[in-house]
């Protein structure tokens, strides 16, 4: 049961950065503004806050947001709140709290976006841990694909009829 959940929109405010670890797993870090804007009703006015957060994605998820989100971008945040603490090169102890993503999409609201599959070696591993030697890469299902959604004429074995039809998969 998932206690921590915390969704975000907001504006890029850094273009996502992405370092690999000593293993090989690519972590991109990126800072958000979001911002909320009211109407006090003494006054009037609108009013306005605004509070950054650091965001840091682990995986396939960091290399498709760096490859796919820019500086000024609206993305909408899922993930969860988390304090870490380290000491700098003075010996000063420091606490920080970022946004550890499960997941980071384009805001619709104002914007457009054309959406690709990448196909994925692990084959549906959505928890990240993947298979040793797993480069989170190409490979993927070796099923013809159809193209421009027409049909392909052909269903694979064990789909249970009827989705192939529509250039669609089972989930």
């Amino acid at each position: 049961m998932a206690d921590n959940v915390i969704t975000v929109i907001g504006n890029i405010t850094r273009d996502p950065e992405v370092r690999y670890t000593a293993g090989g797993q690519a972590n991109a870090k990126f800072g958000m503004a979001v911002s909320r804007r009211w109407q006090n009703r003494q006054t009037n006015e609108w009013e306005e806050r605004t509070s950054f957060f650091n965001v840091v994605c682990w995986r396939e998820l960091a290399e498709n947001v760096a490859e796919s989100l820019a500086k000024g971008s609206r993305v909408v945040v899922t993930g969860r709140l988390e304090q870490r603490s380290y000491e700098t090169e003075q010996g000063e102890k420091k606490s920080v709290f970022e946004i550890a993503a499960d997941d980071v999409g384009p805001s619709l609201r104002f914007a457009t976006a054309k959406v690709e599959k990448i196909d994925r070696r692990s084959g549906g591993d959505f928890g990240g841990g993947g298979s040793s030697g797993d480069t989170g890469g190409g490979g993927g299902d070796s099923r013809p694909q159809p193209s421009g959604g027409q049909p392909s004429g052909s269903q694979p074995s064990g789909s249970g009829g009827g989705y192939d039809e529509f250039g669609e998969e089972p989930f």
